[in-house]
């Protein structure tokens, strides 16, 4: 044994000796000399130990805190997402809602589609939709949207058509305008930049009185397009030496187009 502890053992069994041989007041007044000495460090003790189980539950508190904060920046992460997609779904039920009115309220046997494919080089041009041969879909049939025409199928599959849109300079449709005799050609120009796509009415008489906010309508000749089917709106006219011509803002958002109709039969058109 180390000389320090055999000192402090001998110390030890000395006052213990000691206090044991005394009366037994002398023993009442060692304890409670003992006792108020020790009881400052008692208390320190106390007031330590209750302080650290106090951060303890702090630190324990501050890691749930984390935790939960963690979980609510991903969840504000996600609102964004959620809106974005909201906002998705509003539209696309807005769509649903007034193709769903369009084909009750329209005089012509339609099926609806899709777009599905869209080629930013002909974005003006053609878009390709979602029913084909599987449908009774053929070429030279008419595609319209609740707005107006939409174009005509070019070429079909088992699943799916391309569709040549009005904006094309080469879908060339009969047409006339409202509450006159004038009657032209209209199509889509050469050449359409980033902007909204518009329309020519070419071929009317050199001294049209035409003017801008006339609605233009299919005139069904040629046995393609069905009567009075809502084309545009007169913006300008422009006369000529022999003729003249109105340039046409399309009646149908080609920027974003989602549900369309084929019409399959045609019946009498409203007048």
């Amino acid at each position: 044994m180390k000389p320090f502890n055999l000192i402090a053992l001998l110390l030890f069994v000395g006052g213990a000796t000691w206090a044991l041989t005394r009366s037994e007041r002398t023993v009442r007044e060692i304890q409670r000399g003992y006792y108020s000495a020790i009881s400052p460090f008692l208390k320190s003790g106390s007031t330590i130990e209750s302080s650290t189980r106090d951060f303890l539950t702090e630190v324990r508190h501050s890691k749930d805190l984390e935790i939960e904060l963690a979980t609510i920046k991903g969840e504000i992460g996600r609102l964004p997402i959620i809106e974005s997609r909201c906002r998705e779904l509003e539209r696309e039920n807005a769509q649903l809602r007034h193709a769903l009115d369009f084909k009750q309220g329209t005089s012509f046997e339609v099926v609806a589609a899709q777009v599905i494919r869209r080629q930013p080089a002909t974005w003006w041009q053609t878009v390709e939709i979602d029913i084909g041969e599987n449908r009774l879909i053929g070429p030279q049939l008419a595609v319209l949207s609740n707005e107006g025409l939409v174009g005509i199928i070019d070429r079909v599959t088992e699943t799916r058509s391309s569709v040549v849109l009005l904006t094309d300079e080469a879908c060339q449709v009969s047409a006339k305008v409202e509450e006159s005799p004038e009657v032209g050609i209209l199509s889509g120009q050469r050449g359409l930049g980033d902007g909204s796509p518009m329309l020519r009415l070419r071929f009317l008489s050199r001294d049209a009185m035409l003017q801008p906010g006339q609605r233009v309508f299919t005139t069904g000749r040629g046995s393609v397009f069905q009567a009075n089917i809502l084309l545009g709106t007169i913006v300008s006219i422009e006369k000529g030496a022999d003729d003249s011509e109105a340039l046409v803002r399309p009646s149908v958002n080609f920027a974003d187009l989602g549900t369309v109709f084929v019409v399959l039969k045609q019946s009498e058109p409203p007048k």
